[in-house]
């Protein structure tokens, strides 16, 4: 054996060694990789996550597609329409095989949906309808009824202030809100003596009722009850009574059902809530995406209940959810 042979053949075994240890290492890298990507790439945009509904109606469309071995992404618009254009237009350049949309603004949808359209993404909208025109281009809407949501907040409300001069606290680019006054103000009709003094827009947060409820308080000293388009909003309207000391003399009636709304309901600070049950509208829509990726037909609309929750109720309500 030459002096070069004798070189070559350690370095030639060193080589088979490193290279089998490496492939074992690839290997475990590329399962671990892969189990990490394994199943479809599912989108969800929501109007905000600074809100317990929406993080509540995320996890009911998780907890469907992972037990179905899929993926899910979800995206905060931040109440920017224009962001959660940019965001569709992502999840539909990754190649998303369902995208479920929560519209900030339920006129303002039709590009990206049309978008989707083109590239044969299917979308499911929650919560919030889309126009008229816009459905079909879409799967179908999973949303609570909010018309009777709406109902439930006027008839608990005169029930109790039957003679009510009051405040209506809207968002009224977003059509489950448009559904809920629509169904508040058809219930008030069957209570003539109840009146609503002034519409103004809030944002459908705690941080945009606050001043908007300070400047009612000035301008209608007379009034003694709110209806808030949904918890969140009856917090900053909470906030400003509390800080006016008049919270004792006005009633607030609200929607959603939120752990923050019933602990407000039995600190006596809040009258009810139409509670809305979001992780069930998450389910639901996953399950109508599913189905419809197997070709199965898929009811175009589907409303999901609402509960009115009280100081009655209350408890009850927290512990069973």
């Amino acid at each position: 054996m030459n002096s070069a042979l004798r070189f070559l053949i350690p370095l030639i075994l060193l080589t088979i060694c490193i290279t089998g240890c490496n492939d074992g290492s690839d290997s475990d890298s590329s399962q671990a990789e892969s189990a990490a990507t394994t199943g479809r790439l599912f989108g969800a945009s929501f109007q905000t996550m600074n809100n317990p509904f929406f993080v509540d109606l995320g996890k009911g469309l998780k907890n469907e597609l992972e037990a179905n071995g899929d993926r899910l992404v979800i995206l905060d618009a931040q109440f920017n329409s224009l962001k959660q254009k940019n965001d569709l237009s992502d999840l539909i350049l990754q190649g998303a095989a369902g995208i479920f949309v929560n519209p900030v603004n339920w006129e303002g949808l039709k590009g990206s949906l049309l978008e989707a359209s083109r590239k044969k993404v299917p979308i499911i909208i929650v919560d919030a309808p889309v126009k008229k025109a816009d459905e079909e281009l879409i799967v179908c809407t999973v949303a609570s009824d909010n018309v009777r949501a709406g109902e439930l907040a006027a008839q608990a409300l005169a029930k109790v202030n039957p003679k009510a001069r009051l405040v209506v606290l809207h968002l009224s680019v977003n059509k489950a809100c448009i559904d809920r006054v629509e169904g508040f103000k058809t219930e008030l009709e069957q209570h003539p003596e109840m009146k609503i003094l002034d519409v103004q827009e809030a944002q459908g947060t705690t941080e945009g009722a606050r001043p908007v409820m300070r400047d009612l308080i000035g301008r209608y000293p007379d009034l003694d009850a709110v209806f808030a388009i949904n918890d969140p909003n009856a917090l900053g309207v909470i906030s400003a009574l509390d800080s006016a000391n008049k919270l004792d003399r006005v009633t607030i009636v609200t929607v959603d059902g939120s752990q923050a709304g019933i602990k407000a309901i039995q600190a006596g600070k809040l009258h009810s809530t139409s509670a809305q049950f979001p992780q069930e509208i998450g389910k639901i829509a996953a399950e109508k995406m599913l189905a419809h990726l197997k070709g199965e037909s898929v009811d175009k609309e589907v409303k999901v209940r609402v509960e009115l929750i009280t100081a009655e109720n209350a408890e009850q309500y927290l512990e069973s959810h």
